[in-house]
């Protein structure tokens, strides 16, 4: 288990179909990181109640989310 309810193997997946998917990995990886520093940020500011999810952990998941469900996306 890596963190509450985040296991290890769920979150190998969700990365490899991120960079799978990705026309360009590179720019898959630096939205990953940017997304994980607004995370932490968010963190430090107490706007999250989810700290015990790491901010690139946390980053993977939506970026994944979004990717699985494009209808969530607002616009």
């Amino acid at each position: 288990m890596v963190n509450s309810g985040l296991n290890a193997k769920d979150l190998s997946k969700r990365g490899e179909s991120l960079i799978r998917h990705s026309p360009n990995r590179y720019l898959t990886t630096v939205r990953i990181a940017f997304r994980a520093k607004q995370r932490r940020f968010d963190d430090f500011d107490g706007l999250l109640e989810e700290s015990s999810i790491k901010p690139v952990q946390r980053a993977i998941v939506e970026l994944s989310d979004e990717q699985d469900q494009p209808d969530l996306l607002p616009g």
